[in-house]
């Protein structure tokens, strides 16, 4: 099994090499066998070593064990992590490194949220459960805590509510009232900030029912500067308020409530990484994460080590452009319900 996983250490690696030791403007097919195998063969990708790679992942899992099995933001083991790759960096290479902290919201839910739907006075109470397969609706991550108190009239916005077009359009309005926007066509953030724009009163995205795996609630986020209540609704559900919605003698309305921590903004410590040589105004980046979840050391995940090996063997490549490596933070961040 390490064999297997080494070797598509190697594969990822070797491709990540192959596109930024490319020079500038050029566009590397991989479908290409034959180019793709010349790239693989060459003298570069070749010194890379399995052996300097599990060196790296036995330290991360070595930070790891000694941080109660975990590198999750915000925790010793992130911390350490981020020692560790500075000081690396500072020893063996000459990258110009960059140390900055950010703000990071933590969301979490106080308890389980609830969804009350109203048609033709018809009052329901919608399921919610961990397992997306059985659970109608999710929480949005950064939602806003919210507790109506009375029924609020729902409008669907038309379109998939990715245009200010589409939020002029609703009938009736949506400024004061649960806004219904259906998946698809640009970034929920996006479709939060219209929602945001005309001043609705809370905003629940529902799944498109393209396919079998686009019929429950997915968990979404609007980021950290959202100042809306939302839930995420499976096909069904929001399409029969969708449905409802359109019909004015429907008379669909929603009770909405949802109770967040209120939790303070958490300092995040991260790295840049930057090439001596190249040029600085075309830049390529090169990213992946530090944090681990909080289930495990986050060792064979999304390619940490592939961007440690990057790091190490970079500085004997002169290059065209500038090349940055950012181990970026809080990709991991976990979501937990407060009991």
């Amino acid at each position: 099994m390490k064999k297997h996983i080494t070797t598509i250490i190697a594969v990822g690696i070797a491709l990540q090499f192959a596109y930024f030791s490319s020079s500038a403007g050029t566009s590397i097919r991989f479908e290409d066998r034959s180019k793709r195998q010349q790239l693989l063969d060459s003298p570069y990708v070749a010194s890379i070593r399995i052996d300097e790679v599990m060196a790296h992942l036995n330290e991360l899992q070595r930070i790891a064990n000694a941080a109660n099995g975990t590198r999750a933001f915000n925790t010793p083991g992130f911390n350490h992590t981020l020692d560790y790759l500075t000081n690396y960096l500072s020893a063996n290479t000459d990258f110009k490194i960059t140390k900055s902290i950010f703000p990071v919201r933590y969301f979490a839910l106080e308890n389980d949220p609830i969804l009350l739907s109203s048609i033709n006075g018809k009052v329901t109470n919608h399921t919610y459960s961990k397992n997306h397969s059985l659970s109608e609706f999710l929480e949005v991550a950064f939602s806003t805590s919210i507790n109506f108190s009375n029924f609020v009239p729902l409008t669907a916005i038309p379109n998939v509510g990715c245009s200010d077009s589409d939020w002029l359009a609703a009938n009736p309005p949506a400024t004061g009232r649960v806004a219904l926007v259906k998946r698809g066509g640009c970034a929920f953030t996006d479709k939060g900030a219209l929602a945001a724009k005309y001043n609705v009163s809370g905003l629940l995205f529902y799944n498109d029912g393209a396919s079998p795996d686009r019929m429950s609630p997915i968990f979404e986020s609007l980021g950290q500067n959202n100042a809306l209540p939302a839930f995420f609704l499976s096909f069904n559900l929001g399409e029969s308020l969708a449905n409802a919605a359109r019909n004015p003698s429907s008379n669909a309305s929603i009770i909405f409530n949802i109770s967040v921590v209120d939790e303070k903004p958490i300092p995040v410590g991260n790295i840049c990484a930057d090439t001596p040589t190249g040029d600085p105004t075309q830049t390529i980046v090169i990213g992946s994460h530090t944090d681990s979840v909080l289930a495990g050391p986050g060792i064979n995940d999304n390619g940490e080590y592939e961007i440690f090996q990057c790091f190490w063997h970079h500085p004997k490549t002169h290059t065209v452009n500038d090349v940055r490596f950012p181990p970026f933070d809080d990709h991991n961040q976990p979501r937990k319900t407060k009991r």
